[in-house]
């Protein structure tokens, strides 16, 4: 716990058995109170592994994507009694150590919300982001902050720290399951006018760590385009999607 708040790290898995005892094993279990996992259909063994690591695991009968996993994994930290839930993915891309940073930046009351940024700091491409990827990365992210009025330096980081009452809130079941997810979801929390921070994180990539290949990145980068235009255009009251009607603005 950190300020009598109870704290969850939740994980997305998916063929993790090769990493999950590292990223495991730097958790702060100081402020941790638990860790819940859900394996979305993996062919190894990350069941048998997180449960002699004594983490609650959930399985997905299939594979039904990373959003579908996210969406899991949410509501089952809620339903567990969590304040404050942090996605750490369990191939050991994102340090775990900085956990408590970031659960702290929410417990100062200053945040809603806190993403481990690979861009500030400057350490993307030292830890081996591929050129593409950090190009990509950078224009789509501007793109993003003129259309959606942010000043993020990332928006497609998969470490990420979020209130109870901002989870509780948010139509997260509006958003895909796919990987477009996660930029949905944080679409979502800027729509609603949620204080979102970031912090500086170092990154990994070696061939254990999850990666989508280039198509599947074409395919990201064209939902990104699409959910900042579609932002944009629900806020200026040009057309009502799904993605972003009937949420509550914040004052």
């Amino acid at each position: 716990m950190l300020n009598a708040k109870r704290v969850v790290v939740v994980m997305p898995a998916f063929n993790a058995e090769k990493t999950l005892r590292q990223t495991y094993s730097e958790i702060p279990f100081d402020i941790v109170d638990e860790i819940i996992l859900t394996d979305d259909g993996s062919s190894d063994a990350t069941i048998a592994v997180a449960t002699e690591l004594n983490i609650c695991a959930l399985k997905h009968s299939e594979n039904l994507g990373y959003g579908a996993n996210q969406k899991t994994c949410y509501q089952q930290a809620l339903n567990r009694g969590a304040d404050i839930v942090v996605m750490l993915h369990p191939d050991y891309q994102y340090s775990p150590k900085l956990i408590t940073a970031m659960v702290a930046m929410i417990g100062s009351g200053h945040y809603d919300a806190v993403l481990g940024s690979r861009i500030l700091g400057g350490g993307a491409l030292i830890g081996g982001m591929p050129v593409y990827k950090y190009i990509s990365n950078r224009i789509l992210t501007a793109f993003e902050n003129l259309l959606i009025g942010s000043k993020l330096s990332e928006f497609h980081t998969g470490y990420r720290a979020w209130t109870r009452d901002l989870l509780e809130a948010l139509p997260i079941d509006r958003c895909s399951n796919d990987f477009i997810f996660d930029n949905q979801m944080l679409a979502q929390a800027i729509y609603a006018n949620y204080r979102i921070g970031e912090i500086s994180c170092p990154t990994k990539y070696f061939e254990e760590a999850s990666s989508i290949n280039f198509y599947r990145s074409v395919i990201y980068g064209l939902g990104v385009l699409s959910t900042a235009i579609s932002f944009r255009l629900n806020k200026m009251g040009l057309i009502s999607t799904k993605l972003f009607e009937k949420i509550s603005i914040l004052n």
